[in-house]
């Protein structure tokens, strides 16, 4: 089974349908999305819609980033203070049924969001939205997980050793160009910021090749 994790998608549902068409993932392939799935981009709610399709034929895991979990924040106590500083009016805008009507968020796309995981773990890789604390192995940063850190840290990218016994598979942090080291693989490559220089883009990866497949930002 071929192995493929793409990046923070952030509501970029023609980038997304790009990034498939270039990919042409087959029966054959398992696609897995570390989170951010929503939020800032022009059609949070088509990208949901494009994932729950796309799942129907393809083997697909979804991780949590720290925006579904905000999304999830709202769907459960109405806590909306943090996730309107970090883009959710644009998904709740997605969500409006007509001009001047209420937001409806469907229950299968609330079920999507609330189902996420928080980290994936292969013999070979683990992934993970954020990274992981960069002073634990990969065995200690999950035997007791911290949501927090699974889905905000980002002290790997500055660490100067890291203690994980296998490669960490993360995005959350958008960087020019994809990280590709020895225990770091990060795949954020901030398409959502296209206005921005050397960002723009979404990417994916093709395990264990470390083929990295990118499309630049487009708006339909």
């Amino acid at each position: 089974m071929g192995l493929i994790a793409v990046g923070d998608i952030h509501g970029c549902l023609e980038s997304l349908n790009a990034l498939l068409d270039r990919l042409n993932p087959s029966s054959d392939d398992h696609l897995l999305f570390v989170g951010d799935y929503i939020d800032r981009g022009p059609d949070s709610r088509g990208v949901i819609d494009r994932l729950l399709d796309l799942r129907e034929n393809i083997s697909c895991t979804f991780l949590r980033g720290n925006h579904e979990a905000m999304m999830i924040d709202y769907l459960d106590s109405g806590a909306f203070s943090l996730w309107r500083m970090n883009g959710g009016v644009s998904t709740l805008q997605s969500y409006l049924k007509g001009e001047g009507s209420e937001v409806h968020i469907p229950a299968a796309h609330a079920e999507f969001v609330r189902e996420t995981k928080l980290y994936h773990e292969t013999d070979d890789f683990l992934f993970v939205h954020a990274g992981l604390r960069p002073d634990l192995t990969v065995e200690e940063n999950l035997d007791r997980p911290d949501e927090e850190v699974l889905l905000w840290e980002r002290g790997h990218l500055e660490a100067s050793g890291l203690a994980w016994e296998k490669p960490v598979v993360c995005g959350h942090t958008p960087q020019p160009d994809p990280i590709s080291h020895e225990k770091l693989i990060l795949i954020d490559t901030g398409c959502v910021y296209h206005m921005k220089p050397g960002m723009g883009r979404l990417t994916a990866v093709r395990l264990p090749q470390r083929e990295f497949i990118d499309v630049p930002y487009a708006d339909g």
